[in-house]
């Protein structure tokens, strides 16, 4: 299955859903979509063909035209579903939402297809336990546009079938993402508890004054993003001692032992210390604000697949 092109229904077609219409037609995958919202559903395909059209201009689809060709709407959720080898759901971030629309998914879905959860926050134990099909579900969890950010985190349920996670792991790599597989549930996944350990610090540091909230924004964007858009952790500190990771462990555990013993704390995020984060940002988040630096984003992230494209081991 994951050598050819197939056919996938997108459940939910808001901005993540819309990202994984582009991700699976540019790779050639005949895209359905559906949306209880009509308005939302309606504007999904112009939308979609726009974001192509955006990736084409970096070189990274080929013939957006014919991509966007591959869109299209289905009239019900069970159009959608009629014969696809993979489900992608979008709905929304609630246990009870995601039980329903799991329920009418393993009803209604060829019994071969993939049910896979977007969600960033819900376990897929939370709400597949009851399925009959309970074993070809799991989580694909992107990052933020996922058209832009490769990753996706893979993560079953105690019942998940390795096979299932086996074999969205090879469809998410056709497709050109970079599967993780996250090999037992933990609330936040694994790429929120790292973007929380930084946030966290990040508050801290903007909220008891020891640096402005643009400056620590400089400090990860010209300092630690640089190196971390290409080598992970691990491989960065194998770098940073003669010996490797096991030399860099003797010379320097200790002072991060110091630092995670006075690790920022959940009260990061209450009052006091979030209002004076809030009022160190000095930005007020306008429309047009968030829309010129979310054009901004994606534009920059397109340059940078190019390049990285373009320097595969």
């Amino acid at each position: 299955m994951s050598g050819r092109a197939g056919q996938v229904a997108i459940v939910g077609v808001g901005l993540i859903g819309r990202a994984w219409a582009a991700v699976f037609a540019r790779a050639g995958w005949s895209v359905r979509l559906t949306d209880p919202h009509a308005p939302t559903l309606d504007a999904a395909p112009a939308l979609i063909a726009g974001e192509l059209q955006a990736l084409a201009r970096h070189g990274l689809v080929k013939d957006p035209d014919a991509a966007a060709a591959r869109v299209a709407v289905a009239p019900s959720l069970a159009a959608a579903l009629d014969g696809v080898d993979f489900v992608q759901e979008n709905g929304p971030e609630t246990v009870d939402a995601k039980q329903q629309i799991f329920a009418e998914l393993d009803r209604l879905a060829p019994p071969q297809a993939l049910l896979v959860s977007s969600t960033s926050a819900i376990v897929a134990s939370r709400f597949t336990e009851q399925l009959t099909g309970r074993a070809r579900c799991l989580i694909g969890h992107p990052v933020n546009p996922p058209h832009l950010v490769p990753l996706v985190e893979l993560c079953g349920a105690p019942w998940t079938a390795s096979e299932a996670i086996e074999r969205a792991r090879q469809i998410y790599h056709a497709v050109g993402q970079v599967p993780v597989t996250v090999k037992r549930e933990i609330d936040g996944f694994v790429l929120n508890r790292l973007q929380g350990a930084l946030l966290a610090e990040a508050f801290r540091l903007v909220g008891e004054g020891y640096v402005s909230a643009e400056d620590l924004d400089h400090t990860v964007k010209d300092g630690l993003g640089l190196r971390w858009s290409f080598l992970g952790p691990f491989e960065t500190i194998e770098l940073n001692a003669p010996g490797g990771i096991p030399d860099y462990c003797a010379r320097y555990t200790g002072f991060y032992k110091q630092l995670a013993a006075t690790a920022a704390g959940p009260e990061v995020y209450e009052s006091p210390n979030v209002d004076g984060v809030i009022a160190a940002w000095p930005h007020a988040p306008s429309p047009e604000r968030i829309a010129a630096l979310t054009q901004r984003r994606n534009e920059r992230l397109a340059a940078l697949a190019a390049h990285k494209a373009t320097q595969r081991d």
